[in-house]
């Protein structure tokens, strides 16, 4: 997928269009015209894009920050993450806290079910 290319090049002019972001959500979604849909989405996919060039997330430092991202941009508890890499809820803990080493089992399945990058996990293994 390409990158978005953000049209705003300033900070004033990002945070007048947030300014008409949020004007346009406080409408309501059901109150909106076709047009003010697309000028919407249009505008919140340039912040995005904006946001990402000038205030990056930081890059998690290890398999267990990693995993907990995960986590959070797939809505799952840890009982439900668990079970997604075929794991025990307490080692997936135990391997989350640092009290425990990610095993090949695990690093397998954090590469197959999560997509985390494999040079990540040799890296911070």
């Amino acid at each position: 997928m390409p990158a978005k290319k953000s049209t705003y090049k300033d900070e004033a002019s990002y945070k007048a269009a947030m300014d008409e972001i949020l004007a346009l959500m406080n409408k309501g979604e059901g109150n909106l015209t076709p047009s003010e849909v697309t000028r919407l989405r249009n505008m919140a996919s340039a912040a995005e894009a904006y946001e990402d060039t000038f205030y990056p997330l930081p890059m998690p430092g290890t398999i267990g920050q990693m995993v907990e991202l995960k986590m959070y941009q797939m809505h799952l508890t840890q009982t439900k993450m668990a079970e997604l890499l075929g794991l025990g809820r307490p080692k997936l803990s135990q391997i989350l806290n640092g009290k425990r080493e990610p095993d090949v089992t695990f690093l397998k399945a954090a590469y197959k079910k999560l997509k985390i990058d494999p040079a990540f996990l040799l890296e911070k293994a």
